[in-house]
């Protein structure tokens, strides 16, 4: 048995409360190794009635199996070890290590334990998010409903975009889309910035208590809200606290004053005066394909978004202040936090108070492209945007990189590294405005865009498309995947924007799929996702091979196929 391999740790990801009663405890052992486990569990204060209980290998990566015992309990002062068997040898794995039996004369400081389950500590994202179908809006691109408000020098409609380009979308163009998008069955609608900035994209502010006067104003977005609330459809906006635009107010003073100014320390600034260009020279440098240097920090390399010193007490209350300001005058349901993962960990904490002591029902989603665990302990935020699946799919539906295996296994790696609120409360995408289009990444093949959205509707977490991905849109990286929205329905993929329909029906129908425990195995060449809650089980089977595949005789709930065969790049969902 490879002891290197085996690994539990206490109040993490291994060991964690999903309620005030549920307690969740996983160990890893090597793949393949260990043919059966159990965990030995009791009172830590009452040594006589530990009890053995046989523990289920819920996932399987490319190194390694989690197993995985659910205690439901009213007294959580928990103690417990694992006895691990590879068929031939058992140890016991405590807190201090290996034995071939547990050292009850050394018990106290042998065991593995879980204190206490303060509720207080219990990590609550909104219950709402397993139910939510998201819909992303870059508002720039999304519709011009109010020609008047347009920035000067607009393209037309259309016309592929420039990094700089100005189009007239806006947020009267989302009001007046709102029966579009409830139309596909979305609940739940993620705008990104919209405050007033000097760019297309917005996530440069320069001044966050306003609606940028060419999206419209803070009316504007009130009705906005509240036209989606009475949809049934929440809204969350998007909150850049990591850098400021160049014209946000308290930088322009240090521009201006240098040292003596009363913002200098909102900043972080290595010499005075600022290093400042000209808009020709900055357009020199880029042309040139070179970084023009600064002397203060910022989002990225270039001058164009300095980064705020959020160790600062007075930034951390403008900021807070800020959030508080937008929740209080429009009824927003949370936030997604740009490059949440730059900011220091305490200003997220004091955030996550203030926002769910106003709201305990907003959500909180960070900007985190990478293993996102120090920020998902439930005091910072709810979730995170699932990069690490959207990688998954890319390397499995549009490239053609992995096998269900294969694939299987990067998933199962995904979901083990949290908790099950977490994966619950996850914001799945497979694409973004920081992304190429999914379409463009399986070259035009709208099947394979399919079988991807298929394995998204079926997975758990909240779901999240892309404005457009539902009729076919496509672009390679920003600023191309941030074309205009094609209003002309003849030019869209009806086949693909009903299928698009058709899971999110189906999602909503059935509760399995929204909040049932999951599982992600093969069958032979085809990946399969269980889903199960209560009764009630159901079954996502894909096959992305160019080859039809024999499968289970299940009952059909979404598949075009005879039952027993799963043709070529196709799937279904099927009640066990």
């Amino acid at each position: 048995m490879n002891l290197h391999a085996i690994q539990h740790v206490q109040q993490s990801q291994y060991a964690f409360a999903v309620t005030n009663r549920e307690l969740r405890l996983r160990v890893r052992a090597a793949r393949g190794e260990v043919t059966a486990a159990h965990i030995v569990i009791g009172n830590k204060y009452t040594r006589e009635t530990f009890e053995r209980f046989p523990m289920t290998k819920i996932a399987s990566d490319r190194l390694f199996d989690y197993f995985e015992y659910i205690c439901i309990t009213d007294d959580p002062r928990l103690g417990y070890y694992f006895e691990l068997t590879d068929g031939q040898k058992t140890l016991a794995y405590a807190e201090d290590g290996f034995s071939e039996a547990f050292d009850s004369e050394r018990f106290y400081l042998h065991i593995f334990q879980y204190p206490y389950i303060n509720p207080i500590d219990v990590h609550k994202p909104p219950t709402w998010m397993q139910d939510a179908v998201f819909y992303q809006i870059f508002t720039e691109r999304f519709c011009n409903g109010d020609t008047e408000n347009d920035p000067p020098n607009c393209k037309a409609w259309g016309e592929k975009p420039g990094v700089f380009d100005m189009f007239g979308g806006d947020l009267d163009g989302v009001l007046q889309k709102l029966d579009y998008i409830a139309n596909l069955g979305i609940n739940a609608v993620y705008l990104t910035p919209i405050f007033t900035s000097d760019s297309n994209h917005k996530y440069d502010t320069n001044d966050y208590r306003q609606v940028d006067p060419h999206f419209g104003d803070l009316d504007t977005l009130k009705k906005v809200v509240k036209g989606a609330h009475d949809r049934g459809m929440r809204v969350v906006l998007d909150a850049v606290f990591n850098h400021c635009g160049t014209g946000f107010a308290p930088f322009q003073d240090v521009v201006a004053k240098g040292e003596a100014s009363p913002y200098k320390d909102w900043f972080h600034i290595h010499s005075f005066p600022l290093v400042r260009y000209t808009d020709d020279e900055l357009k020199s440098y880029f042309d040139r394909g070179e970084v023009p240097p600064t002397n203060y920090r910022s989002f990225g390399f270039g001058p164009s978004m300095p980064k705020f010193n959020t160790e600062h007490p007075e930034v951390r209350r403008y900021l807070f202040d800020t959030v508080l300001f937008w929740m209080r005058e429009t009824g927003i349901d949370g936030w997604r936090l740009d490059v949440s993962d730059e900011v220091d960990h305490y200003f997220w904490r004091l955030f996550r108070d203030i926002v769910k002591n106003e709201n305990p029902e907003a959500v909180i989603i960070g900007e985190n492209w990478h293993d996102a665990r120090p920020w998902l302990r439930g005091d910072e935020y709810d979730s995170v945007m699932n990069y690490a699946i959207t990688t998954c799919c890319i390397d499995y539906f549009a490239n053609g990189k992995l096998t269900a295996e294969q694939f299987a296994m990067d998933v199962n790696n995904c979901l083990m590294r949290n908790t099950v609120q977490v994966n619950r409360a996850m914001l799945n995408l497979l694409d973004s405005h920081d992304t190429h289009r999914f379409l463009t990444r399986c070259e035009g093949d709208v099947e394979k865009l399919k079988l991807a959205a298929l394995f998204l509707f079926t997975f758990i977490g909240a779901p999240c498309t892309y404005y457009g991905t539902e009729i076919g849109m496509e672009g390679v990286h920003d600023p191309d995947c941030r074309r205009t929205f094609d209003w002309d329905e003849t030019t869209w993929h009806t086949d693909l924007l009903e299928y698009y329909k058709s899971l999110i029906a189906l999602r909503k129908q059935e509760v399995a799929l929204r909040r049932g425990e999951i599982a992600i195995t093969t069958i032979g060449s085809l990946c399969c996702i269980e889903r199960s809650y209560e009764s009630e089980t159901l079954i996502c089977l894909i096959n992305n091979t160019d080859t039809a595949q024999t499968c289970p005789a299940l009952t059909p709930v979404l598949a075009n196929f005879p039952v027993g065969s799963i043709p070529p790049y196709s799937g279904g969902i099927f009640r066990k």
